[in-house]
């Protein structure tokens, strides 16, 4: 039995989705502030503290500290729980925030918890823990690509995230070991071990611009991998932005077209 509210979904779009959810009577689910897109009439929108859920306690303080535990993961102190006020089944949206993929999350078939990339929560059905967790390892802290905090989710419903370009799952069998660029983790089940590794070879570590570490997933678990993770696409856009790394393809005056147009070499 789930304790956890039960919603059903549907996503829509390829590249820049939305799911919208299904609530029946009395439903909630919680979303991030700004992931909103459009509701039904009788939904009622209540801003609360943290998660709504009961996990860390049901008094002020046990609230505060629960949304104060968000901050540490750069996420807002308040989200926003969307209740079904009216009799009937009613639809709410939400979009994802930039191009890539939305993955949906049973937490009940997920052994319960499930540790994410710090901004990869976009929403999740009424009871779902959105809470934070520490890497024990100073090597992973330091160069794992995440910090030493993730976000933790935790229950037995429905849980949706989101990742850049496309997303690939991974099922690791038992001391399977699966070695990744730091920032393409998305998401991994909990008995999946998270460590770094250095990259062999000084030429490699110099000259292979993959960074020094790998990070290294041995299983058993299941894995969620991106190929577009959004600090790799904001870099790129930063740097054609001042000018570095434009080949000038298909340009016969180059540069010098480049500045008759206004956008300097």
């Amino acid at each position: 039995m789930r304790t956890n509210h039960e919603i059903d979904y549907r996503l829509f779009g390829e590249e820049m989705q939305c799911v919208e959810i299904e609530l029946d009577p009395q439903e909630t689910v919680i979303a991030e502030s700004g992931s909103f897109m459009y509701m039904d009439s009788d939904i009622g929108m209540e801003t609360i503290f943290g998660d709504g859920s009961r996990s860390g306690g049901n008094s002020f303080m046990d609230k505060i500290l629960g949304a104060g535990k968000r901050l540490l993961t750069g996420e807002s102190l308040f989200m926003t729980a969307f209740t079904n006020l009216g009799s009937g089944k009613k639809q709410v949206a939400f979009a994802a925030p930039y191009a890539g993929k939305i993955i949906p999350l049973d937490l009940m078939e997920l052994q319960g918890k499930i540790i994410c990339q710090k901004d990869a929560f976009l929403c999740a059905a009424k009871g779902v823990s959105v809470g934070i967790q520490f890497q024990r390892r100073l090597g992973t802290g330091l160069f794992g690509g995440e910090g030493f905090i993730m976000q933790k989710l935790e229950g037995d419903g429905l849980a949706f995230v989101h990742a850049g370009g496309h997303i690939m799952e991974r099922i690791l069998a038992p001391g399977e070991v699966l070695k990744v660029d730091t920032g393409c983790i998305v998401a991994y089940t909990s008995e999946v071990d998270f460590d770094i590794e250095f990259v062999r070879g000084v030429k490699n570590a110099i000259f292979g611009g993959e960074g020094l570490f790998f990070a290294r997933l041995q299983g058993p678990g299941k894995v969620w991998l991106q190929t577009l993770p959004v600090s790799r696409l904001a870099s790129r856009i930063l740097s054609y932005g001042r000018g570095f790394g434009r080949k000038e393809e298909g340009s016969i005056l180059g540069g010098l077209g480049n500045l008759m147009d206004g956008d300097g070499f």
